[in-house]
């Protein structure tokens, strides 16, 4: 008898058999492969992934032998010889799914795959042949479409979709082995309620809502012309809605009647930053009433499933995000895209449940530039072959269509493109609200200025030192109406002031705010004059959202003013300055109306071109595959390479309140930190590597529970450099004080 996994018993009574586990890794695996149209190719995947463990001495390991043993490669080998055509694509998934994909040829962190089918491995027991059955062919799955300009990618990205039903189908079956051995049942997983329940609820808390004024009679039409194309066939879709006209609440809507047409699975939220994550999952919960807590999953740095410090934090929310099984998905825009091209376990486990499910990419235009042309190319594969709805979901819609016009084409963009908005160049005009002209170069003192002459008014700057310098500039001479938001600030200190100041504004009262582009993202605020450093012409649209919010004042009366910084203190980084020149140039033609559509499409088109085919996919992946081909396919090095955010970052807690400190507290006796991990996130602030380096030389910072969490958990013990009003402060200056202080 051979076995797959042992247990404490001596006598192997309760061990699982090989057979009985490659038996049920390849169902489990075929019936996710089957959401795609390759359960075939899942069942062959499964059915081989743990053939090397018909070896004596993998049996021996089991039974305690110290030796090492490559279980995995013997399975790959097997998939090769058995399938021809199409075995090399499995070989890959099968030797990788402990070690993650590896590349086929060059080296990467993994043995390449070429070398790994070199190795010597000990013969395998013939009994295997006896009981496991094969399938006899693997053909391509019937509705596949392939696009000549990207073959190869296509074929990497099926490999990765196969690898996430292999090893989430192997988790599965291993963790029910132990859980009935350990506590006689399975743990719980998925579930929650229908999208047809979700859908049901929705519909009763939008019955509440009122057209009760202009905006909100425009809202209703929106959503009612939203939600009138749910059945139109699935694809690539985009969602023009200006700011404050409720796109939030009717993408959803749209998603589940959508999913509903077409029997898809589930509603995946991309959003492009971790706070909004927050603020549009907390949205969701509250709009589908009684069935929110457990139909929504939020997922984002604090829930990745691929912590090997969280071994015992298995709770059935942190199981949902390790393969997002659940009916609602929010998550970032760097979880989502960096596991389309992952290659470690944890990071792809989630992928096939991509699959058959409606994508609302919010805010579509923030994808990062140097790999726009591979993320488009993700998320066209998905509309293509995994019958996944791709929604653009914007006020400023990124010109991504690739059309027959060579002139308007971006080439390897999304075809047939259906906008989901009624009339976007009307619904522009109608939620018009504010005026936007460009005031020439400001020092700061002339900033000061313009900020001092108005009662209420907000400033957007390129960083946190400006904002900072200018914040302290102003609150000398009006400390009671000053107010500074930036990412120095923790989550929720940023929530406390963001409260103070809607209520000052509501009141009437004096209020000036300095702020980074934080605030552009999805905050609810509303101001009678917005000033904007130069920026992407996107940027200052989400600016101009931040006045005139709820159309109380005439556009001529609520202006958005954009500013050239003249201090060379605060010039914009080259990136930034990219975007701002794109900007200025559009100025030039679009002066009288920046922000219509055509100015829009003008300044991405502009942008797009300014940067050419290269610097949209910065490090060339998307050649890289096509030169790999099927038998070096740089799986490793696209996980490498592909990086959303260079994150040279660290996040330092602050013990801001009695919340945050009773979670620190808990960490002492806590075996695993999934849960408190989540509590304390809003407490963190993401520090440059430097400025964490000389915290730490100071005893600014120290580990809570360094012997069981390592560095996990820095916190803030130096409260004297976190300022109620400011935030967190690692500056030299700063350190040189603290320095002199200890010594």
């Amino acid at each position: 008898m051979f076995y797959a996994h042992s247990t404490s018993e001596g006598n192997k009574s309760d061990w699982q058999t090989l057979a009985s586990h490659l038996i049920a890794v390849g169902e489990l695996a075929g019936e996710r492969a089957a959401r795609f149209g390759a359960g075939p190719w899942g069942e062959a995947a499964g059915l081989l992934h743990d053939i090397g463990k018909y070896t004596a001495p993998f049996q021996r390991r089991l039974e305690g032998s110290p030796e090492r043993v490559d279980h995995s490669t013997a399975g790959a080998h097997i998939a090769i010889e058995t399938f021809p055509q199409v075995g090399y694509l499995l070989a890959y998934l099968i030797a990788g799914h402990h070690a993650g994909l590896a590349n086929g040829r060059d080296m990467g962190e993994r043995t390449p795959l070429k070398n790994r089918l070199e190795a010597d491995l000990p013969p395998l027991d013939p009994v295997w042949q006896q009981e496991i059955a094969l399938p006899r062919n693997l053909l391509p799955p019937a509705h596949f479409q392939q696009r000549r300009d990207r073959a190869f990618f296509q074929y990497a990205f099926l490999t990765r979709m196969l690898f996430s039903c292999l090893v989430d189908a192997d988790f599965v079956d291993t963790e029910a082995f132990y859980a009935v051995h350990e506590k006689g049942v399975p743990y719980a997983r998925g579930g929650g309620p229908s999208l047809d329940l979700l859908r049901d609820a929705l519909n009763q808390r939008l019955a509440t809502f009122t057209a009760d004024s202009d905006v909100n009679r425009l809202r209703s039409e929106i959503l009612s012309h939203v939600r009138s194309q749910a059945e139109l066939s699935p694809g690539r879709f985009t969602l023009t809605v200006p700011t404050g006209g409720g796109k939030t609440l009717a993408s959803l809507a749209f998603a589940l009647d959508h999913a509903i047409a077409h029997g898809m699975d589930r509603v995946i939220y991309v959003i492009p930053f971790t706070s909004i994550v927050e603020q549009n999952a907390a949205v969701f919960r509250d709009a589908l009433g009684k069935h929110g807590e457990t139909a929504v999953l939020e997922h984002h740095s604090a829930f990745d499933a691929g912590n090997p410090r969280d071994h015992h934090s298995i709770d059935k929310l942190r199981r949902d995000s390790e393969n997002w099984d659940a009916p609602i998905v929010v998550t970032t825009a760097v979880q989502f895209f960096e596991s389309l091209f992952a290659a470690k376990t944890s990071r792809c486990r989630k992928l096939h449940n991509i699959a058959r499910s409606v994508v609302i990419l919010d805010e579509a235009q923030t994808m990062p530039l140097p790999l726009l042309r591979p993320s488009v190319a993700a998320l066209d594969e998905l509309a293509l072959n995994y019958r996944t709805s791709v929604v653009l979901c914007t006020a400023t819609q990124p010109a991504l269509a690739e059309t027959d016009d060579p002139e308007r084409s971006f080439v390897g963009g999304l075809r047939d493109l259906r906008e989901l908005a009624p009339e976007p160049d009307r619904l522009y005009r109608d939620f018009k609200r504010v005026t936007v002209r460009h005031i020439g170069p400001l020092d700061d003192t002339a900033l000061r200025d313009e900020l001092l002459v108005t009662d209420q008014v907000l400033c957007i700057v390129n960083n946190r030192r400006h904002a900072r310098a200018l914040f302290e500039s102003i609150a000398i001479a009006d400390r009671s109406g000053a107010y500074h938001l930036t990412t120095s600030m923790c989550a929720v200190h940023r929530r406390r002031v963001l409260a103070e100041i809607r209520q000052v504004l509501q009141a009437g009262e004096p209020c000036r705010v300095i702020s980074t582009s934080l605030i552009e993202a999805g905050v609810d605020v509303d101001f009678p004059r917005v000033l904007r450093a130069e920026a992407g012409l996107d940027s200052i649209a989400q600016a101009a959202g931040r006045c005139n919010r709820e159309g109380r004042r005439s556009a001529s009366d609520s202006e958005v003013a954009i500013f050239a910084t003249a201090n060379d203190d605060w010039a914009p980084p080259p990136e930034l300055k990219m975007f701002a020149q794109a900007t200025i140039e559009v100025l030039r033609h679009h002066g009288d109306d920046p922000l219509s559509l055509a100015a829009i499409e003008a300044y991405f088109r502009l942008l797009y071109w300014q940067q050419g085919p290269q610097e949209l996919d910065k490090h060339g992946l998307l050649k890289l595959v096509e030169d790999g081909r099927i038998e070096g396919l740089p799986f490793d090095t696209l996980e490498q390479k592909f990086r959303m955010i260079e994150n040279n970052q660290r996040a330092v807690i602050i013990p801001f309140d009695d919340k945050a400190r009773d979670a620190l507290r808990k960490l002492a006796y806590a075996e695993g930190v999934g849960g408190i991990a989540r509590e304390l996130q809003p407490y963190t602030v993401q520090v440059p590597q430097q400025g964490f380096a000389a915290l730490e030389r100071v005893g600014a910072i120290v580990a809570v529970e360094s012997a069981k969490f390592g560095e996990q958990f820095m916190m803030l013990v130096n409260e004297d450099l976190y300022d109620g009003r400011l935030g967190l402060n690692w500056s030299e200056p700063t350190f040189m004080r603290a320095e002199s202080l200890i010594l």
